[in-house]
């Protein structure tokens, strides 16, 4: 039994409109560039792949993908764009669940490894990407480094985007390492007057990059490289998020 929360179909069926930024060619060709590099010749298995943003695409480019997806409502969106026999997925929850085979690469994308609401689970879905990793394959995540250097004493939440269309800010559990992403939607109504807000949230759990390597040495990986984004952008202590890559010895 996992601790993520299940995304619904009404969140499934919605999820691509709203999210039309992180599948534009500029966000996903640099992704597409760097996971199809480390993969080369072998296979991909994606954890956590919803709808495909990125499986489906990485596929198109030849790399041979497979998918592990909590949400049955999520893998019947990606069905639509892409038969089983050229994109397999597997119902599961990305801690246990196995899937046939060795891969060269392993890869979590857009945060999604903090779906996973405790610390146990993490090291779990290390060590599940250690058993489908071939000597020498490579576990791939991209994180957002916790922003709490703008939590000032008192205050509990930091917005991270304020639009025209939406609101969105984070609230913090310190002590338990958990946060509540809350979501404002604009939603215009039938009537040119009439304005409407969908409000939203999901329970994440958030984990610095030290504690990731940790992780990762309890699995039997080593880390290879960290950067600040797909282009390769030095990791510093300014960076927002960070792509990390962790090595299967041979």
């Amino acid at each position: 039994m996992t601790s993520s929360e299940l995304w619904t179909r009404e969140t499934a069926d919605r999820y691509d409109a709203e999210e039309t930024e992180m599948s534009s060619a500029a966000v996903l060709g640099p992704t597409l560039d760097f996971l199809a590099g480390l993969a080369g010749n072998g296979r991909a298995l994606e954890f956590a792949i919803g709808t495909g943003r990125v499986g489906v695409p990485l596929r198109e480019r030849g790399v041979p993908v497979a998918g592990i997806e909590l949400s049955e409502d999520m893998a019947a969106v990606l069905r639509r764009k892409i038969d089983a026999d050229a994109l397999p997925v597997t119902i599961g929850d990305m801690a246990t669940t196995r899937v046939p085979g060795e891969f060269t690469l392993v890869y979590l994308v857009y945060n999604t490894i903090s779906n996973l609401l405790t610390q146990d689970e993490q090291v779990e879905c290390f060590r599940n990407a250690a058993r489908h990793l071939a000597p020498g394959g490579r576990f791939v995540i991209e994180l957002g480094v916790p922003p709490l250097r703008f939590l000032p004493p008192g205050q509990v939440a930091v917005p991270f985007d304020v639009s025209e269309r939406h609101l969105g800010f984070d609230t913090f559990d310190l002590a338990e390492q958990l946060l509540v992403s809350h979501h404002f939607t604009r939603e215009d109504g039938d009537g040119a007057a009439e304005v409407r807000y969908r409000r939203g949230s999901s329970r994440h759990r958030y984990a610095w990059p030290a504690e990731l390597d940790l992780m990762a040495r309890i699995a039997g990986l080593e880390r290879e490289r960290r950067v600040a984004d797909w282009d390769g952008t030095p990791f510093t202590e300014h960076a927002t998020k960070h792509v990390s890559v962790w090595r299967k010895p041979d």
